[in-house]
């Protein structure tokens, strides 16, 4: 798959996250362990995360969580009749070394590697830098496969 394939358009036929939720612009590189991706969005003043007119820097666990997601796409096996649904589960050992993202000028590079993969949990180290600025970092686990209606509104 060429690189230039691997751009929002591709991001969003590949992850459940559409419109502005979207948030990654494209893969810079990616391996059977891991990916990083590049995204602008959080300068984006209509970025669906804002609140109150900030970004804030939690917000980067998002940001990582789409990069697993498009990992995950990336593995999937190419006659996969349908996506395998993941739920971000847990985020551990979070580091936040700023306050807010949407006032940081670089484009975000969001790198995640995948260091537990079993059939139905992955966990995944990540990382966001700005340029050579590390912004935020932790550990997250996604639960794949697991039952739909669990994630639903009951009302």
């Amino acid at each position: 798959m060429n690189k230039a394939a691997l751009d929002h358009a591709w991001i969003a036929r590949h992850i459940p996250h559409q419109g502005g939720m979207c948030l990654l612009d494209g893969v810079e590189t990616w391996d059977e362990r891991g990916i990083r991706c590049r995204a602008v969005s959080h300068r984006a003043t209509d970025n669906p995360l804002r609140a109150h007119g900030r970004l804030g820097a939690a917000c980067a666990i998002e940001y990582a969580a789409q990069a697993m997601a498009v990992h995950g796409a990336l593995l999937a096996s190419p006659d996969s009749v349908a996506p395998r649904f993941g739920y971000l589960v847990s985020a551990r050992g979070v580091r936040l070394l700023v306050s807010r993202l949407d006032d940081i000028a670089d484009d975000l590079l969001v790198a995640a590697v995948c260091t537990t993969r079993s059939t139905n949990n992955v966990i995944y180290q990540f990382s966001i830098h700005a340029a050579a600025r590390l912004l935020a970092e932790g550990r997250a686990t996604v639960v794949l496969n697991a039952d739909p209606s669990i994630a639903e509104d009951p009302s």
